[in-house]
């Protein structure tokens, strides 16, 4: 399987590659917990019309390494940054799903877009959902963590439990099947506990607004309007609001896992955007 290393502290981290070496370069950044994997209803259809799709698995999730250090918001944009270096790419467009759109944020902003043209932010938990000095709406940061003990102390649970909210189930628009929703549940697993929890302690104090005012690339916020996970008031509208020249799609009655749900939507999107 195809491995790259970070360049902080050479963990080996697993990527994927799909579609011709020539098309013009997607690559996704996934949230918190799951894999590439949970990409394939974007990454699958979009090779096969001629776009070249990468995806990583963040450091303890998926194939990659079980790394106990290296979860700090410059390392893990970093690994990003490498993964871009290892393939040459360039004009790329960069998707970030959830936690993924932190480490597309960073990114941009410690290595300047060297390589990226634009970026699209889908339902995204940037700049950060707690309350900050200039975030007085925000979550109560205690609120936040009492959700991590929650996750420490039974993560199977905290999986299951959350996953009709996750794809916004009994709402009006798209559904996925149960099967589906056991395959995703089961697929979070793959993520060590070191790294779901590491991931979520971030969330405590995550502030990205004096960063996002400083990205320069076309940015795309795609965010459902019922997102149960990062809230639209809190996280979509506020990313659209300080990124220059930022366009927002909201998908109404959509969730979190609008990537599964909206597929089809989502994949028009990304197709146009990327082919700006």
């Amino acid at each position: 399987m195809p491995y790259f290393e970070s360049t902080a502290d050479h963990a080996r981290l697993h990527f994927v590659d799909y579609g011709p070496a020539s098309g013009p370069a997607i690559v996704f950044v996934n949230s918190s917990y799951f894999s590439s994997e949970m990409w394939e209803y974007q990454m699958l259809p979009l090779a096969a019309e001629g776009f070249r799709c990468v995806g990583f698995d963040r450091r303890g999730h998926g194939r990659s390494e079980d790394a106990w250090g290296g979860f700090d918001l410059d390392t893990l944009a970093g690994d990003l940054g490498a993964l871009l270096d290892h393939l040459d790419l360039l004009d790329v467009t960069l998707v970030g799903h959830s936690f993924g759109s932190v480490e597309v944020v960073r990114h941009l902003t410690l290595a300047g877009g060297r390589r990226v043209a634009r970026a699209v932010l889908v339902s995204g938990v940037a700049p950060g959902p707690a309350r900050s000095a200039d975030h007085p709406e925000g979550l109560d940061p205690e609120l936040v963590r009492a959700f991590n003990e929650t996750f420490r102390q039974d993560r199977a649970k905290f999986f299951t439990d959350g996953a009709d909210a996750f794809f916004a189930r009994g709402l009006p628009g798209p559904a996925v099947s149960d099967a589906y929703v056991a395959h995703m549940v089961n697929l979070c697993q793959g993520a060590t506990a070191r790294a779901g929890t590491a991931l979520n302690d971030l969330l405590v104090t995550l502030n990205l607004a004096p960063e996002m005012a400083k990205i320069d690339c076309p940015v795309l916020v795609v965010h459902g309007s019922a997102d149960a996970s990062a809230p639209i008031e809190l996280t979509g509208r506020r990313a659209a609001a300080l990124i220059p020249g930022a366009t927002l799609h909201v998908y109404e009655n959509a969730g979190h896992g609008l990537f599964a749900t909206h597929a089809e939507r989502l994949n028009d999107d990304l197709r146009t955007f990327a082919r700006t």
